[in-house]
Order: C-alpha cells, then sequence, then structure tokens
C-alpha cells in the first residue's frame, strides 16, 4: 500500500504557516504536533465510544472498555469536541495544557511526555484556535491508523524544518517502506529488538506489525531504543504508546555515543537508521572507547562509530541491519577504509543493498543498507562464511508522487526472498542474476580494494532501464553509427567533389 499521498501536506503546511508568528520553527513544529497527538487520542477514543453507545449492555464512559483495547481514556475536558468548541476562548491555551494533564493523569505511559506550554504569551492565541479549526480531518480512527500517521506527519514536520532548524539533513524519519524492508529482510520473530538512535519509533512498529502478520506472539520480542533529542523521544513515547508497545527507550532523552542507557543489552535484531555523515559526535572523547574493535572511527564522521557501536550490542547469534550513506561503502577517509577491511576480513559483512534515490523526504543523499552478523554460523548461515550478497536495488521503487518514491509490496518481497535463499543454501534455489545480486568471496572483495559498493559486484544488467536487451542495443547503436559514418562520409565525398569543380582543393 502506498502512503505518500495519504493527504495532510497541504493542511499541515497551512497549520505551521498560521503558528508561525515570531516562534522559529522547532517551537511551532511542537505546537502542532502535540495538537495533532490530541487530535489522535481524541480521534480513537470517540470512535471507541460511538461503537459503545450503540451497544446496550456496555458503558461509554467506562474507562476499562477502551484500556482493553489498548486505547487511551481521554477525560471529557481533552476530548477534540470539547476543545473545538473552545477554540476561540483567549484562555485556549490554557485548556489545551489542561487537557494534556488531564490525559496523563489517567494513562501512566504518557507522564511526562505530552507538551503543556500552550498558554504561554509567546503563542498567538486567535492563531492557535484558527489551527485547531483546521484539524477538521480524522487521524485517529483505525483507517488513519493503519497508516502510521504520526510517523508520517513526523517526516514531514522535519523535512519542511529541517533548513530553518539548522539540521544538517541527517536527522529524519525513515520511510515506511524502507523501515519494511529491513524488517522484511531481517524477519525479528523472537528476541530482543534494538535502535540506537530510535526517532518516532517506527523500527519497533514495523517489527510488531511483522510479527503480528506472521501470526507471531508479540510478547515474544522485546523493543529496546534510545533517541538523543527531547521532543523526538517524546514522540517515539507516544507513538508506541498509542500502539501499546511495551518498549525501554530509557527514562529521558540521551545520546548514544556519550551515555548509553542500555550498557548490558545483547541484541537478537538491531534495526536502525543513523543520522548520516555526523561530523559533530564528540568522537574526540572517545578514542580509548572499548566499542572500537575493528578501529578507531573518525572525529569528523560518525557513520564507522555507529556501525562498531551496533556490533558491540550484538548477542552471539544477533544481525543488525542499517542505513547508511552510500559513501560508507567506499570511504577511506580517516582510517575508514582500514576499518571496512578489519570487518571484512573478520567475516562481519553479510549483505549490502544499494537503494534508488528520492526515498527519503529530507535528503538526497544516496543511501545503501548494510547487515552485519556476529557470527555467521550461528545465523542459520553456515555455508556462507567468507562470503558476501551484493543487491542492486537502484531500479527499484515506483514515483508515489512528482518527487518522491516508494518500494512496492512486490519490490520488498524479491529482495527480502533473495537475501533469504542465499541464508538458505541447503535448498539450492539462490542464483546470482546479472545487474542485480551476486554472492562475492572475500577473496572477489579483497580484489576491489575492500571496497562493498554492489554495483562492482553484480555486473551490468542483460536487460537496460528502457527494457532493451543488452545485447541487441549494442548491435542496434553499432548500427546506427555506422549508418551515421556512412552518411557523413558521403557528405565529405559530396563537399570535396563541389570544392573541387571550383578549382578549391581540401
Amino acid at each position: 500500500m502506498a502512503t505518500a499521498n495519504i493527504g495532510f501536506e497541504e493542511k499541515l503546511w497551512s497549520m505551521a504557516d498560521k503558528l508561525r508568528g515570531s516562534m522559529d520553527s522547532g517551537e511551532y513544529k511542537n505546537v502542532v504536533l502535540g495538537l495533532l497527538f490530541l487530535k489522535y487520542v481524541s480521534d480513537s477514543f470517540e470512535e471507541k465510544y460511538a461503537e459503545l453507545e450503540q451497544d446496550e449492555y456496555a458503558d461509554p464512559e467506562d474507562k476499562d472498555e477502551y484500556l482493553a483495547e489498548n486505547i487511551f481514556w481521554v477525560p471529557r475536558e481533552a476530548r477534540w469536541s470539547y476543545i473545538k468548541d473552545n477554540a476561540k476562548k483567549p484562555d485556549i491555551g490554557q485548556i489545551i495544557d489542561k487537557a494534556m494533564l488531564a490525559i496523563e493523569k489517567e494513562n501512566s505511559s504518557l507522564q511526562g511526555v505530552l507538551p503543556k506550554d500552550y498558554a504561554r504569551p509567546a503563542l498567538d492565541k486567535i492563531r492557535l484556535g484558527e489551527t485547531i479549526d483546521l484539524f477538521s480531518f480524522k487521524v485517529g480512527d483505525i483507517e488513519s491508523r493503519a497508516k502510521d500517521v504520526l510517523g508520517r506527519v513526523y517526516e514531514y514536520f522535519l523535512s519542511k524544518f529541517a533548513s530553518a532548524e539548522g539540521k544538517n539533513g541527517g536527522e529524519f524519519y525513515t520511510p515506511s517502506s524502507v523501515v519494511r524492508l529491513l524488517v522484511e529482510m531481517l524477519q525479528p520473530y523472537k528476541g530482543r529488538i534494538y535502535d540506537p538512535c530510535c526517532g518516532s519509533g517506527g523500527m519497533f512498529v514495523q517489527s510488531e506489525k511483522f510479527v503480528e502478520e506472521h501470526q507471531g506472539k508479540l510478547g515474544d520480542i522485546a523493543v529496546y531504543g534510545q533517541e538523543s533529542n527531547p521532543t523526538t523521544w517524546k514522540l517515539c513515547k507516544m507513538n508506541l504508546a498509542i500502539r501499546g508497545i511495551d518498549g525501554n527507550i530509557g527514562s529521558h532523552n540521551a545520546d548514544t555515543f556519550h551515555n548509553d542507557l542500555h550498557k548490558g543489552l545483547k541484541a537478537d535484531y538491531i534495526l536502525a537508521n543513523p543520522p548520516f555523515n555526523i561530523k559533530d559526535w564528540g568522537g574526540e572523547k572517545l578514542r580509548e572507547d572499548v566499542r572500537w574493535q575493528f578501529g578507531v572511527p573518525p572525529i569528523g564522521n560518525a557513520n564507522y562509530a555507529w556501525i562498531q557501536h551496533m556490533y558491540s550490542k550484538l548477542a552471539p547469534s544477533g544481525t543488525a541491519g542499517f542505513v547508511l550513506a552510500n559513501g560508507s561503502m567506499s570511504s577511506n577517509t580517516s582510517g575508514e577504509g582500514e576499518i571496512r577491511k578489519s570487518l571484512i576480513e573478520a567475516d562481519k559483512v553479510e549483505c549490502v543493498v544499494t537503494l534508488p534515490g528520492q526515498l527519503f523526504y529530507s535528503t538526497q543523499i544516496p543511501v545503501c543498507i548494510w547487515f552485519i552478523s556476529k557470527d555467521k554460523s550461528k545465523t542459520g548461515n553456515r555455508k556462507r562464511n567468507n562470503e558476501t550478497l551484493f543487491i542492486d536495488a537502484r531500479k527499484f521503487g515506483f514515483m508515489a508522487d512528482r518527487t518522491h518514491k516508494e518500494f512496492s509490496d512486490e519490490d520488498i518481497k524479491t529482495i527480502a526472498e533473495t537475501f533469504h535463499k542465499w541464508r538458505r543454501t541447503d535448498n539450492g534455489k539462490y542464483e546470482d542474476v546479472q545487474g542485480f545480486c551476486k554472492s562475492a568471496s572475500i577473496e572477489d572483495i579483497r580484489k576491489n580494494d575492500y571496497i562493498l559498493t554492489p554495483g562492482r559486484y553484480v555486473g551490468v544488467d542483460e536487460v537496460d532501464a528502457d527494457g532493451e536487451p543488452f545485447d541487441e542495443k549494442m548491435s542496434r547503436l553499432t548500427s546506427e553509427l555506422s549508418e551515421q559514418f556512412a552518411k557523413s562520409k558521403k557528405l565529405e565525398d559530396q563537399i570535396r567533389q563541389a570544392l573541387g569543380g571550383i578549382g578549391y582543393e581540401i
């Protein structure tokens, strides 16, 4: 199911514009996200309330009816209908703050999480009321929840406000089709799932969906995460709470490199989209860190710090799948090439996938997915020791709108099944496909100077992007060139003849 066009973009931008005034973008982004959350929980509550009203044996004011279905109990003074009725009052700021407090009081998982600064003088109350009026569409009913609205909205806001907030394009929500690809490739059925830079919690949400879709038990997985941005950490808490996911993302926001909240954790699965190419990650303070098993990462780029942090968190049979900028596959800057060489020679790199452009909303940086395993022989992959699977998925995806791509269900299935067939070598189904996938030995990678770019290994696709077979295309182009050459030769002879006729020599 495509998620790019779910109808919120234009309306959300209108809301942000309404509230902008003299506030900086970070402030008004948070104001709108807070309202959205309030609308979200109220939509969910009111949908269930209407259902209970139709049941003569049910009491719509019975709190337990809602808790049984992981729906937040929303007191009367916090319901959207009440907020909307009071939107034009000068004390609307206080009304919203009280609504947030009332929801926190009734729902322990949200205590200390919701924004409660709508009464502050800097926030224009007329604009606040107008923004409330704009929330005329549903965001928290069953249909909207299926579309992961909170994560989607977060992605949209980060992309729109990135430049205004001075971000470098590295901190953003991971598009759901990329998360789904990671989850389908890793298949986290049972065990501990960890995300060291969990953002709004999309990796956890998709992991839970995966377990549900494959008839697994949600109690069989436990999620752990960490997020450094305080606002994003709160949004993640909201996102998990809405879905009834009991995730441990720490009691506060914290920097993963400098304040690891899960020191003893050994994860069975790691899914992550670390911020790309971060320069100011504080690496100068961590030169002697025990996590740098394969080499000390450069101070000016955190990519290889993330890789090694995640490796240090893996259980003996654990696997990590994570998104990185394409430069990570080939960079030799400041010792990165040596760290990559050490990872490869230690046989830790299981698979590398290059992705198409235009998947992300807030960056055009081309990206790839890495999979590293603590011990391939313990992941059911004994026969693939000293081999790495390369997948070139740059031709996959479809334009979901004028500027953004998404993976189709079929794309995700094709890529994930290729990885699983390669891992299960005993059934003999995996085959290299020219232009798409190649199982390469460590010796092959040595010959390519430890560069992990799939294009170096998979070769040129026999059928080019235009669908014309490669050999037929070469034959046609050769024929066309010969024809052009013959025409130009004929023209040259005609010119010589004409010039010769009037006494000129060439």
